[in-house]
């Protein structure tokens, strides 16, 4: 008999692992809160590592795909001072194949394929130990048993409290996120300031970056330091033209060129950065596992959808190979999640702390490190 096998949260971690249980022929239900697929903006862009999320899309059977859609390019990167002063500049690379760029939305869409995505599905909590399965609750009532519930949503993950009593915990920096339309026409200085992938410039406990999306779509980023509860609410009250006002007094005295950016923003919304404990764990509990950013949390620097990518293919391939002993393949996967995002949540902790620090150089530095490894 076949096992009844949910995942909760279609994410680029959950549909990962849902593509590849179809590609073998395991039935899986995908349970997304959101009423459709295009019921809200699909955020900014990601460059997917080869060996991790590349990796994922190959398990999946979907590499060619993402390799004609992706944008190698995208990998430029340059690093200006406060002032405006070009300080590192790392050109295009169109056939370095190593972390291209993909919108989140296109990723998505690629995942979702034939998938049973049961859309408007918001869990509120899942009890594991019944005699017929994990019980999976929803907002309007409904409930369902399945044999295996895996928890891919995300931060604030509903599956989690029944594994782990650990909740994310804010890291001192906020991001507001702000975006341009059609920038190579409506903004072309902006433009070539930004080049064809990210730019950022670091400042004391300050931080601004600007990423490229597909369709001349640029998503930029001010990154501060400071505490939670005043951020975080002033800008949320805030309208457009306040909010603008008050990053643009928090980034004072930086090149003009830069707070560019700030100025033509269309909205901004800021997202306080949390994480879970670098070492996050839990006792096995039968028939649930989490994955992603619902089980290792950490600051956004390129490793979460990888990884989340990875946790996805990684259980799907084991219930496929070994189907025997569900609570020795669950616990056997944890114990390998547990030792990939315990090494990235280290590296994207102390990154996070030297971008968004007290020591511009710090940031440089890391770069360089990374460029030049």
């Amino acid at each position: 008999m076949r096992r009844r096998i949910a995942v909760v949260g279609g994410g680029p971690g959950g549909l990962s692992f849902a593509r590849v249980l179809h590609r073998h022929g395991h039935p899986v239900t995908v349970l997304e809160r959101d009423p459709g697929p295009d019921a809200r903006p699909p955020g900014g862009t990601l460059d997917l590592h080869e060996g991790m999320g590349q990796l994922a899309l190959e398990k999946a059977g979907l590499l060619a795909e993402f390799r004609a859609l992706s944008r190698p390019e995208g990998q430029a990167m340059r690093i200006l001072d406060t002032d405006g002063t070009v300080l590192r500049d790392w050109p295009p690379r169109p056939d370095d194949r190593a972390n291209p760029e993909i919108d989140r939305g296109q990723l998505r869409d690629l995942l979702l394929g034939p998938l049973d995505v049961r859309w408007g599905w918001e869990v509120t909590r899942v009890v594991p130990g019944g005699r017929d399965g994990v019980r999976v609750h929803c907002a309007d009532g409904r409930q369902e048993t399945f044999d295996l519930v895996v928890g891919a949503d995300g931060a604030w993950s509903r599956v989690r409290p029944a594994l782990s009593p650990v909740t994310p915990h804010h890291t001192g920096v906020t991001s507001v996120e702000t975006s341009l339309d059609d920038v190579d026409t409506r903004h072309p200085d902006l433009a070539r300031l930004v080049g064809a992938g990210s730019m950022a410039v670091y400042g004391v406990n300050r931080a601004l970056v600007a990423q490229r999306n597909s369709g001349g779509h640029v998503k930029v980023y001010a990154q501060f330091r400071a505490p939670l509860e005043r951020t975080d609410l002033d800008l949320a009250l805030a309208d457009v033209e306040e909010a603008r006002s008050s990053l643009l007094a928090l980034f004072d005295g930086w090149a003009a060129p830069v707070l560019d950016l700030l100025r033509h923003g269309t909205e901004f919304v800021p997202r306080p950065l949390y994480t879970l404990p670098v070492s996050h764990t839990w006792p096995h509990v039968p028939g649930v596992t989490l994955l992603g950013d619902a089980a290792h949390l950490m600051p956004p620097l390129g490793a979460g959808a990888n990884l989340a990518m990875l946790d996805g293919t990684d259980l799907a391939e084991s219930l496929t190979t070994d189907p025997t002993d569900l609570t020795e393949t669950i616990h056997a996967f944890e114990q390998r999640m547990w030792a990939r995002a315990n090494n990235w949540a280290r590296i994207t902790t102390t990154g996070l702390n030297r971008l968004v620090g007290p020591d511009p150089r710090e940031a440089l530095a890391l770069f360089d490190g990374v460029q030049g490894g």
